[in-house]
């Protein structure tokens, strides 16, 4: 369970734990290994708990700015993503495996 701050919604620090807590589990996912998944879930606890450790971490400008960095690589992935699943989709609609 997360702690939120006073205002009710989470922190930084809690929410890059939880995205790598929710990547490791959809790798697990995805593969269907069991080996594969419980690697994945220690990743994502270990992510979640440095995360956590180093939350002051988020208030120095410069740190900002690399975490701007990795969310617009996380967009690119995305959306990159997404357009695989559309072409997927309309292929599908075309009649084309």
């Amino acid at each position: 369970m997360t702690q939120q701050g006073d205002s009710g919604k989470k922190t930084p620090a809690q929410s890059f734990g939880e995205m790598f807590e929710a990547l490791g589990n959809a790798i697990g996912e995805i593969f269907r290994d069991p080996e594969l998944q419980e690697k994945a879930r220690g990743f994502g606890k270990s992510a979640r708990e440095s995360a956590e450790s180093f939350a002051g971490r988020f208030k120095d400008e410069e740190v900002r700015e690399r975490f701007r960095e990795v969310g617009k690589a996380a967009e690119d992935f995305g959306r990159s993503v997404a357009d695989l699943f559309g072409e997927d989709r309309e292929k599908k609609g075309k009649g084309e495996s």
